[in-house]
């Protein structure tokens, strides 16, 4: 059996975490090739998840968000290409062109650009916010304070925790949510209505069931929005956090599937020579049977790990299969879950209660568990949980009482 000739040139195309992971994957792995790492940001790879909690809180420093010390990313030998971003693909021609006007040579290519905020048609004006990047955060976190008045305009993981962040530091906090219940849709209506009451609790003026209607603004600045139920919110700045969509844009016209993501099978690849990974990558998950795209920080730095290796052994390339995992932290709650919640067709509590902020929901699709979430319990309640996912238990079995 021939073995697969070693790439001379791989080219990682966003400096995230799951890009750099793959960066450092492959020097793990032996490579020692030309290593080219892209990013559209001037900064050396950092992480995302404190930005809508530590560092909007002013706890943490621009600098601690840091995944790696400079010597570190310096130790990786790697051709580093900040502030400047992909702007197109040739797969046939084997280059990646960047905004400065470059063409770079590829053999083997890693995908790793992650997603960008969704926007509202008004969101161009002074005083909205989106919160995807260090300076996003920066910039909200100088506009908070004691009496300010915050709108956050979707109220899913991130707005949550922004929502949260914004009341300890004593802003006046109101957030807007379209659907009945915060975080139903993915979590279920016993967790929806919890985050509902937390909420409440810590002081937020919670809208539910109402959408933006418009913006208003006096000399050009945004003062407030007109909801569809036709009330008025004033507000001194607003976040708009309506979900995501991955940033695919360059690569229109590369003959790539885009399809909500970059589409990939069970290994990560997406063409010949080309694998994607973190929050841009759509694969196939044997072990749940279904196609996903995952915005967690977990499976970015996992999805990369796998991504990396398969690329450098394609001969040797395993499914990547995981049991994913997120977290979030509301107000002091932490909140933690492993498997596949969207998409559940049944949720049920197995343990605690909800009236009391501490419990444990199992998820069941088809006969399957296929998921597990706690709420204010300590994570060795949970762990058990990821084997019988990972197992796919039988719901009966796994819920019996």
């Amino acid at each position: 059996m021939t073995t697969a000739r070693a790439p001379r040139r791989i080219v990682v195309v966003g400096a995230s975490a799951a890009g750099l992971t793959a960066a450092e994957t492959l020097r793990a792995q032996g490579y020692d090739g030309a290593l080219t790492l892209i990013g559209e940001e001037p900064r050396l790879p950092y992480d995302r998840p404190p930005l809508s909690k530590q560092v909007l809180a002013g706890e943490w420093t621009a600098e601690r968000t840091r995944l790696r010390p400079p010597e570190a990313v310096t130790a990786l030998a790697l051709d580093l290409r900040l502030g400047t971003a992909a702007t197109a693909l040739s797969p046939s021609s084997r280059t990646v062109s960047l905004t400065r006007g470059e063409d770079i040579g590829w053999d083997a290519l890693l995908i790793a650009t992650g997603v960008r905020p969704r926007r509202l048609p008004w969101s161009g004006l002074p005083g909205t916010h989106v919160l995807r990047h260090l300076d996003d955060a920066l910039a909200l976190r100088e506009r908070l304070a004691p009496g300010r008045r915050l709108v956050v305009v979707g109220a899913g993981f991130l707005g949550s925790e922004v929502a949260s962040s914004a009341r300890a530091l004593g802003a006046h906090v109101t957030l807007v949510e379209p659907a009945p219940l915060p975080l139903a849709h993915v979590v279920g209506r016993h967790v929806g209505a919890r985050v509902a009451r937390l909420h409440r609790e810590h002081g937020v003026d919670l809208r539910t069931g109402t959408a933006v209607a418009a913006a208003e603004s006096t000399h050009g600045r945004l003062t407030g929005l007109r909801l569809s139920d036709g009330t008025h919110v004033p507000a001194d700045d607003v976040l708009v956090a309506i979900g995501s969509e991955p940033a695919t844009d360059w690569l229109a016209g590369s003959g790539l599937r885009l399809d909500d993501g970059v589409e990939c099978d069970e290994r990560n690849r997406a063409a010949p020579g080309v694998y994607a990974a973190g929050d841009v990558a759509r694969w196939h998950n044997p072990l749940f049977g279904t196609t996903m795209r995952l915005e967690h920080r977990t499976n970015a730095a996992e999805q990369a790990v796998a991504a990396a290796r398969n690329l450098l052994h394609p001969e040797q390339a395993r499914p990547f299969a995981p049991v994913p995992y997120f977290w979030t932290d509301q107000y002091g709650i932490r909140v933690q879950a492993y498997g596949h919640l969207r998409g559940h067709e049944e949720s049920r509590v197995v343990e605690g209660d909800p009236d009391e902020g501490r419990f444990l929901v199992a998820y069941r699709r088809g006969p399957a568990l296929v998921g597990a979430l706690s709420f204010g319990l300590p994570p060795k309640t949970l762990r058990p949980w990821r084997a019988a996912v990972a197992a796919r238990a039988d719901w009966a079995e796994a819920t019996r009482a």
